[in-house]
């Protein structure tokens, strides 16, 4: 790869145009691999959803060229828009995966992009994990650079992921160093996503990560056709850090550039909820396990967590499902009643179960000054559980269930596949695609797995 120039956009443009598939080492490719099956899964449950059915049919009366598939629904618009769409559904249920020092879904973003853009163009296997690659590892770098100052107001996964989307599609383009520059560009100037969407638990969320995917595929279009964008989107002086952190550190981005894959480091998710408060989830678990402790015995929970998660997931009485992924209140008190947190953990019926929200009202969510400075490379929660009778339990989570250090094994990973699957595919389909992804390496066109994720 070519030396470093010390401008961050032309670095990671640089290290995207030129990597190859014999760069990437055997871990990453097997993590992609992971990562790209269990992104299938929630886009094919959140296909089932109701924002991605009004959000088809904003599609289906756009139109478009039907060059790439609409997860499940058995139809093919143009590029964009099954990025946007995709995406979208990806990131409905909360069950895709996350970076902990970038704050960011990477998955989300970067896999719809790379999907789209594989099948308009025919794509093989070893290009599309390629791109994958390539895209977390960009998202990611930015992500870090910019936060955790950036994640006050900004969504990562909407503004980082939208580079990260742009390298994806522009990889399998096979966009030079200048193009991808360019991608970088107009990516970069498109990049958005609020966190007021918290203050309703509305679907903007959703439609952060879609439009996400789908500008990075507009942005590696644009560039493919001479479009130009700014040489110095992510450094420049009324650039992406300078607009969008209050501290930054663009170091961050190239440091082992092509050396380190940051796709390594990305965290699984195991329940259904805000990965803030999964931390919490798996401490209440492990008290769970301590004893045989009833709701009703509870006198009263205490939670200590970094005051990101508080400000996240902070909300003391849900009003929705949605809104219950995003309440560490919530999720404490359906982990100790229900002893998981599932999907089926985030519906109207556990939403409303009364021993649920009767503890609800015991439990006391505070922040912890040294869990800040862990944060965001560790995401840390302690859970003190005191019965009314007066027995104490505790629990310390530094590194919750699906984080590098603390891994989902392979067949818990395809079992949690083939459970969000079948919601809405056949059996023998979901088996096909277990194996398909297994030896995406091998696939000769992105077109034969995209046939799979129609129903039927």
């Amino acid at each position: 790869m070519n030396a470093r120039t010390g401008s961050a956009t032309q670095d990671l443009a640089s290290f995207s145009s030129e990597l190859v598939y014999g760069d990437i080492p055997d871990s990453a490719v097997k993590l992609a691999k992971m990562l790209l099956l269990d992104w299938l899964g929630s886009a094919i449950v959140g296909s089932t959803q109701k924002p991605a059915k009004m959000l088809l049919s904003i599609v289906d009366k756009l139109g478009g060229t039907p060059e790439s598939t609409i997860v499940v629904h058995a139809r093919k618009t143009s590029c964009i828009n099954a990025a946007l769409v995709n995406g979208a559904m990806s990131h409905i249920v909360e069950l895709d995966d996350v970076h902990k020092s970038s704050i960011l879904h990477p998955g989300a973003v970067v896999i719809p992009a790379a999907l789209a853009m594989s099948e308009r163009e025919g794509a093989d296997g070893k290009s599309l994990l390629t791109a994958i690659v390539a895209g977390y590892d960009v998202a990611i770098r930015i992500g870090e650079a910019v936060n955790p100052s950036h994640y006050r107001y900004w969504h990562t996964t909407g503004t980082c992921g939208t580079f990260g989307a742009a390298v994806a599609a522009g990889k399998i383009l096979d966009l030079d160093t200048n193009a991808m520059v360019n991608a970088l560009g107009s990516a970069g100037t498109q990049a958005a996503g609020l966190w007021e969407f918290v203050s309703n638990g509305s679907m903007s969320k959703h439609l952060h990560a879609g439009k996400a995917a789908a500008n990075g595929v507009l942005s590696a279009l644009l560039a493919k056709n001479g479009f130009t964008g700014a040489n110095t989107i992510i450094e420049g002086t009324r650039g992406f850090c300078e607009a969008m952190s209050d501290s930054y550190d663009v170091s961050r981005m190239t440091a082992n550039l092509g050396k380190q894959f940051r796709i390594l480091e990305v965290s699984l998710k195991p329940y259904a909820s805000c990965r803030h408060t999964h931390s919490v989830i798996d401490a209440i678990l492990k008290i769970r396990s301590q004893t045989k402790i009833r709701p009703q015995d509870v006198g009263r929970i205490r939670v200590k967590t970094y005051s990101a998660a508080l400000q996240i997931a902070g909300n003391e009485l849900p009003r929705t499902p949605f809104e219950a992924k995003f309440s560490l209140s919530y999720c404490t008190s359906v982990a100790l009643v229900r002893g998981k947190a599932g999907l089926d953990s985030f519906n109207n019926e556990s939403l409303n179960d009364q021993a649920i929200r009767d503890l609800m009202g015991k439990v006391e969510i505070t922040s912890d000054p040294e869990f800040d400075k862990q944060y965001p490379e560790k995401w840390p929660a302690k859970a003190e559980l005191k019965t009314k009778d007066g027995k104490e339990y505790f629990a310390m989570v530094e590194f919750p269930l699906g984080d590098p250090e603390n891994p989902i094994k392979d067949e818990d990973l395809q079992a949690k596949f083939k459970s969000l699957a079948s919601v809405a595919l056949k059996p023998e389909k979901v088996e096909s695609i277990v194996d398909s992804v297994g030896s995406t390496e091998k696939i000769t066109d992105a077109r034969l797995l995209t046939k799979l994720l129609e129903v039927g």
